[in-house]
């Protein structure tokens, strides 16, 4: 299932970012009130073209972990804190040709973007519900529990806690009168980077598995 967001949401995103390098809009897919929803950074480039949260190099990495605790893209709900492809300009010279090239690369969302999705994302977790929420990186797990937090400290650890909503002013974050339970996890690109990391992760995964299976018998 692709979310379909309420237009006023839509509009105040776009009002909030202009002027910043923000491509596309991969909305969130998946199954409402799932056990799991993961909750990634933002697009990348593949996201940007085919419109499918978590579809390339770093996705594939995901459904892996996921389907070790027999879980698919169509069981879980999956989104991101910001919508939008954050991308950054840089000039190089093509090595054959010698001209200068424009590229596109991605980036880390900054917190005022993060900020500027913060109440289509708030709407959009009260739409799925989901019994645990799955933060995937620093950028994700910081949008919920504040900057305070990392997921070097809390990888693979369960949590119940409020998490951190939009205020009405727009003016920064707020905790919730109730608790959530959240599972984070190293970002799927983590592995790309560091392959040590792999036993690590399968590790947190396999727990993660054995919470969901004690909170649902």
């Amino acid at each position: 299932m692709i979310i379909q967001y309420p237009q006023e949401l839509l509009d105040e995103v776009q009002e909030r970012v202009v002027g910043h390098n923000l491509a596309g809009f991969t909305p969130g897919q998946g199954k409402l009130r799932p056990d799991l929803m993961l909750v990634g950074e933002a697009p990348g480039r593949h996201e940007e073209v085919h419109n499918i949260p978590f579809s390339g190099a770093s996705g594939k990495e995901l459904m892996k972990m996921l389907s070790t605790i027999g879980y698919d893209r169509e069981s879980v709900y999956i989104t991101s804190v910001v919508r939008q492809r954050p991308y950054s300009i840089k000039k190089v010279t093509d090595k054959k040709t010698g001209a200068q090239v424009v590229k596109k690369p991605n980036r880390t969302p900054t917190k005022k973007e993060v900020l500027a999705f913060a109440n289509l994302f708030d709407w959009e977790l009260e739409q799925v519900q989901p019994k645990i929420i799955v933060p995937l990186g620093n950028t994700a797990l910081q949008r919920l529990l504040g900057s305070q937090v990392g997921i070097g400290q809390l990888h693979g650890h369960l949590l119940k806690q409020p998490i951190q909503h939009a205020k009405n002013d727009g003016s920064g974050y707020e905790l919730a009168a109730t608790n959530s339970l959240l599972v984070p996890m190293y970002h799927p690109a983590a592995i790309l980077y560091s392959r040590k990391l792999e036993s690590t992760v399968y590790e947190d995964w396999q727990r993660l598995g054995k919470i969901i299976k004690k909170i649902n018998s």
